[in-house]
């Protein structure tokens, strides 16, 4: 039985899995080995899965890691926040519009995230990876990025000898060597930061076009999915009120990354429970003759709404990034409260999603007990 951690994306909305995998280590002991043997990363979750992976035989040691970076995080630590650079970034994107909206030199992107690729390189060995999947610490690590030009949402993976490549129309796992390069892609929130160039291709953020999120993890042989979510598990629709002006930049640019990170995730985990519905109500012997079995998953989402909570938070972001946001409609006059959520790179709110991701946790402590054990690898 191999135990699957998918972590999804989300921006700034990642901290919230650290606070998750802080309570999970904490219902374990320190001797306990990795309870994850197949980790698939999208995102921001990409990192957060890079770091587990790479220290799979230090469990305890990754998730304290995660917790020490998120909780010192500063939007410098992820993009230049100068407000030169952020203008000749908006005058580059201008400027593409006279060459067939192409830039010339690096992609086009709202902010550059060099600092962010100095701070994966600090805090992420990605050649110990080999060592865990040698030492059997680990199944496979699963990263997924966006081709821009195919369209296909690539899952690089690395892992055992016998875990076979898997194609679909639009969904690809190709086997490789996994870099830094490949979580900055995965990263790569689509207009604010830029696409990252590997082998012949641009990818971008991979939670663009990732119509089943839960798919690699099971191509790669997960028995049992522990998904983390990053948005709230709300038990009624928000009420619809009258729409006085029409949408901001930032509130259409927030719903574009809702539907990207959220919703393909939502209703994913729905198809797959109804497919488990479906494959209990079968005999073993049906099951074995159409080669369908149930799978276990357990979901960890917010008890907290996300947006409102980065309302209480924008004031901790640099004076040009305020800015920035306010002339876009990224605040509760505009509507775009949820764009700020994504990209809010500060430490406070960091702590904040945390702390929620952890009592979240604490609260499923007895299923998480039950659910994540010691698997074979």
């Amino acid at each position: 039985m191999k135990t699957a951690l998918i972590l999804s994306g989300g921006g700034a909305r990642g901290a919230y899995q650290v606070g998750v995998l802080k309570a999970i280590a904490e219902l374990f002991p320190e001797t306990h080995i990795n309870p994850f043997q197949i980790v698939c990363g999208t995102s921001a979750g990409s990192i957060n899965a890079a770091k587990i992976a790479t220290e799979a035989d230090q469990f305890h040691q990754a998730v304290l890691g995660l917790e020490t970076i998120w909780s010192n995080l500063r939007s410098e630590d992820i993009h230049q926040v100068g407000l030169t650079d952020i203008l000749k970034s908006l005058l580059k994107i201008i400027l593409s519009f006279f060459h067939s909206g192409i830039a010339k030199g690096k992609p086009l992107s709202l902010f550059n995230n060099r600092p962010l690729y100095y701070l994966l390189k600090r805090s992420i060995d990605m050649t110990k990876l080999n060592k865990m999947l040698h030492e059997q610490h680990i199944h496979a690590l699963c990263i997924s990025a966006l081709g821009y030009a195919s369209g296909q949402n690539i899952g690089f993976y690395q892992g055992q000898p016998d875990i076979q490549a898997w194609k679909s129309a639009r969904r690809i796992g190709a086997s490789t060597i996994l870099e830094h390069k490949h979580l900055m892609a995965s990263s790569a929130l689509p207009a604010i930061f830029p696409a990252v160039h590997i082998n012949r291709e641009f990818f971008g953020d991979g939670a663009l076009r990732q119509s089943a999120p839960l798919s690699a993890a099971l191509h790669l042989g997960a028995d049992k999915l522990l998904v983390i979510g990053v948005s709230g598990n709300l038990k009624k629709a928000p009420a619809r009120v009258k729409a006085e002006n029409s949408p901001s930049i930032a509130q259409v640019l927030g719903n574009l990354l809702n539907s990207a990170f959220i919703d393909s995730l939502e209703e994913d985990i729905q198809m797959l429970q109804r497919f488990n519905r479906f494959a209990d109500g079968l005999t073993v012997e049906k099951q074995q003759e159409l080669k369908v079995r149930p799978v276990d998953v357990l979901v960890i989402k917010p008890s907290l709404d996300f947006e409102q909570l980065a309302g209480r938070f924008t004031h901790h972001l640099p004076r040009s990034m305020r800015f920035l946001l306010s002339i876009i409609g990224a605040n509760r006059k505009g509507g775009g409260s949820s764009l700020a959520s994504y990209i809010l790179f500060e430490k406070e709110f960091c702590k904040a999603l945390i702390d929620c991701g952890y009592h979240d946790a604490l609260a499923q402590a007895e299923q998480l007990r039950q659910f994540v054990g010691v698997c074979d690898i």
